[in-house]
């Protein structure tokens, strides 16, 4: 992990993703036009706020933890750029599934 993504510590109920590389050649070497290309909506969980706060003051864990692949929502998140490489940050609850590993 690069040095700025290591001391990001998302504050709350936030979620810190990496989107996945959409596939912009086939297997055969032929690329395909940036029109054609279907939009990512899958990402890695690189880091995870400690939760949110109920009325009574309780921390909510969050339902995701480093390392998990989620699936995100089709638009919304913040863009952050940390060393050179895009990332975005979430609420737990905008994450619409976590992929389990088989």
């Amino acid at each position: 992990m690069a040095g700025a993504l290591r001391r990001f510590v998302p504050l709350f109920d936030r979620v810190l993703v990496q989107k996945a590389e959409a596939v912009t050649k086939t297997s055969s070497g032929i690329l395909i036009p940036e029109k054609s290309v279907a939009k990512v909506l899958t990402g890695k969980v690189m880091a995870v706020g400690e939760g949110a706060r109920s009325e009574s003051g309780k921390v909510i864990p969050p339902a995701v933890s480093v390392g998990d692949e989620v699936m995100l929502p089709e638009f919304g998140g913040t863009k952050i750029t940390l060393d050179e490489k895009d990332y975005y940050l979430f609420r737990d609850s905008e994450i619409l599934a976590k992929m389990k590993s088989e």
